[in-house]
């Protein structure tokens, strides 16, 4: 029991962090080498890819999607799609992909001369499933070694756990003030069923013994 007590929290807790890693905005800071737009056949892993942009038809089938590849200062190849939020979820309440699109082109460059740009986005790149983070902001920096402090994801991830723990104590005292009580009385009175139930059992012993001939 206690095995799958401590099972389903680490389940539970691990999926509470892939959540927030996935949602919580995060910044790179590489350079974009191209743009392009794309059509997509939705398949199994529909469920990472946005809603239609905003005034479009939602489909649910296919539909272009716009892509930024880019290289980071490792040379590593990072490729982000550019999707509308509008107001779903995650809720960045983004509009302007086709801005952000253009935004993007105009920022290219080379590998003789880079320009450097802070891309901020949610989501994971995973070639397998062929899923791509989503870009939701693009911002040219002086240099690759530019520092972001993410304020908002400490502010998100302080009240979660300060919800969480208030819940928690209140639980606790709950529990200490009307479920322990109650499990407390259950036990004592199994406890003194099981003495009689025991105790009648001896004096049956007893009584058969009286019949074997065996003193008492």
């Amino acid at each position: 029991m206690v095995y799958v007590k401590w099972g389903f929290w680490t389940l539970f807790w691990i999926f509470v962090a892939a959540f927030f890693h996935y949602t919580l905005p995060q910044h790179d800071v590489v350079r974009i080498t191209d743009t392009y737009e794309k059509r997509i056949d939705f398949g199994e892993n529909s469920i990472f890819w946005a809603k239609s942009d905003a005034g479009n038809a939602e489909t649910t089938v296919n539909r272009d999607v716009f892509f930024i590849e880019t290289k980071m200062p490792n040379d590593r190849v990072m490729v982000y799609r550019n999707e509308d939020t509008s107001a779903g979820w995650p809720p960045y309440f983004k509009f302007d992909t086709a801005n952000l699109q253009a935004e993007a082109g105009d920022l290219k460059s080379s590998s003789d001369a880079p320009n450097w740009v802070a891309v901020k986005h949610y989501g994971w790149r995973n070639e397998f499933l062929s899923i791509y983070p989503n870009a939701v902001g693009v911002k040219a920096v002086e240099s690759p070694d530019v520092t972001f402090i993410p304020w908002l994801n400490i502010l998100i991830l302080t009240v979660f756990f300060a919800i969480v723990w208030a819940i928690y104590v209140r639980w606790r005292r709950f529990r200490q003030a009307r479920i322990d009580p109650v499990l407390e009385d259950m036990g004592d009175s199994f406890e003194a069923a099981g003495d009689n139930l025991a105790e009648k059992r001896g004096r049956f012993r007893a009584w058969l013994d009286t019949w074997r001939g065996k003193a008492r």
